[in-house]
């Protein structure tokens, strides 16, 4: 093993979306069946509440965990038999003091400090369960994707539950059976944001509470001043007055934080394009048009289109993503189909959904996580009937970590793997890395920018002093 920079290795995997050079150890522990997973958690509050309640209820036994915020370390101290578990601010401390015990860990932070925390558990040798959209930036996917390939007895989950449901499930099986011909188009929307999102930032700052360690929850972004709430000024809508900005949801809409409405929801709503269309990376995305400018924060609204290189027999396809609202309050969405008319009269589009457009009909489906699947127009479902089954259904998201973890299944088992969810994550935010660039971006198959090689630095983001990944023996 060598010891090397973060900057050699970043320079050593440019090339993530192809064949990856670089090595991992596989320091696996060996795991009986009937042993009990020895886990720790980055996040103990908000969004781990999921995985707490769920590896407490696999019979896991929780030895460490880092939260920013100690009013929230009763998430993991509060359950039964975890009391004793090692709690600190620090995320590094997890690893530093308790890697060499650890089987499992999982990831729940702000979309900023996903990537840290999860590379220096696969580069440990530990599985690991990291929430959506799994990274903060485009490069981070592609590293986390070829660590991923070259681990290759880590078990690796992203938090986009919806992957375990039926409706991707249905939908590739309607196409495949030939409801709708081949897929010229994906239109996607969604109801987000549903946080503050498209001001400047306050000039304003508060004191930092005792509870917060401000320092770690920045992390690898660039330090800025603490504040609790918007106050009423000239851009700030007065539904958001008294509203939190950073800490702990708002910072969805920050750009040095969050991914927007793209980050939050695009690894639930675009899910099934990627499992349908098994696409690769894009080979164009540019924004169609945004309420706003990419600033401190992400814009009010957009639309994106990019598109796909044909692939395994199948041509390639353009998909279109909408998201908050135009300047005129309305929220962007696509037309509502023809096809879509019950007796004769046209029906609204869910608030949240998609539309396949294929050479032979369409397809609607409902909701943020691929639910109800209809053809168009709605007599075409009748007549059609239900399509073979030809995939098997899923135990439940975190279950089938669980299983892959335990050995009781392969560790493709667990199947939003990062080999699956990195390029997915990676192209969602190429979606983000367009609008912030203003311009259409051009893409090679390996996932580097080629119509502006600038716009790669952007990709990727040099952390804050000694808030990297602990990655040192490769």
């Amino acid at each position: 093993m060598s010891n090397i920079t973060r900057r050699q290795f970043i320079k050593r995997t440019a090339a993530v979306g192809a064949a990856c050079s670089i090595g991992f150890p596989s320091l696996i522990r060996g795991q009986g069946l009937n042993e009990k997973l020895q886990v720790g958690f980055i996040a103990a509050g908000g969004r781990a509440g999921a995985h707490t309640g769920a590896a407490h209820g696999e019979g896991c036994q929780c030895i460490a965990f880092a939260e920013v915020d100690k009013s929230r370390w009763g998430g993991v101290l509060g359950k039964k038999g975890w009391n004793q578990a090692a709690g600190y601010t620090d995320w590094r401390k997890v690893f530093e003091k308790h890697g060499k015990d650890l089987d499992v860990v999982f990831v729940a932070t702000p979309d900023h400090t996903h990537y840290a925390p999860t590379m220096t558990a696969v580069s440990m040798g530990i599985h690991c369960y990291t929430e959506k959209p799994l990274t903060w930036s485009v490069r981070e996917a592609q590293l986390l994707a070829a660590a991923y390939a070259r681990n290759t007895k880590v078990v690796t989950q992203m938090g986009n539950q919806g992957h375990a449901g039926d409706g991707w499930r249905t939908a590739y099986e309607y196409v495949k059976a030939g409801a709708i011909g081949e897929i010229k188009e994906f239109h996607t929307w969604t109801n987000r944001p549903v946080w503050p999102q498209g001001y400047k930032r306050p000039a304003y700052s508060d004191p930092v509470p005792d509870n917060l360690d401000w320092d770690a929850w920045i992390g690898p972004a660039a330090m800025r001043p603490y504040i609790a709430k918007y106050r009423k000024g000239a851009d700030i809508e007065d539904r958001h007055v008294g509203q939190s900005i950073y800490h702990s949801f708002a910072w969805r809409g920050i750009v040095d934080f969050g991914s927007g409405a793209l980050g939050d929801m695009a690894c639930h709503t675009t899910d099934g394009i990627y499992s349908i269309m098994k696409p690769g990376y894009a080979v164009t995305a540019e924004p169609i048009v945004m309420n706003g400018e990419v600033g401190d924060q992400w814009p009010k609204g957009m639309i994106v289109k990019s598109t796909y290189r044909a692939k395994g027999g199948r041509p390639g396809f353009t998909t279109y993503w909408y998201e908050g609202n135009k300047a005129d309050g309305t929220p962007f969405m696509p037309e509502a189909p023809e096809e879509l008319a019950m007796r004769g009269r046209k029906m609204k589009l869910p608030r949240t959904g998609n539309l396949l457009y294929g050479t032979k009909g369409k397809m609607l489906v409902e909701g943020d996580y691929w639910g109800t699947v209809r053809l168009l127009p709605l007599e075409r479902q009748k007549e059609f009937g239900d399509p073979p089954k030809l995939l098997e259904r899923s135990p439940g998201h975190h279950k089938e970590f669980f299983m892959a973890c335990r050995g009781e299944k392969p560790r493709e088992f667990s199947q939003s793997n990062f080999g699956y969810s990195g390029p997915m994550a990676a192209n969602i935010q190429l979606g983000n890395l367009c609008a912030r660039a203003g311009k259409k971006l051009v893409l090679n198959e390996a996932g580097e920018i080629t119509s502006d090689p600038k716009i790669n630095d952007l990709a990727w983001r040099e952390p804050r002093n000694g808030w990297g990944a602990l990655v040192t023996k490769i």
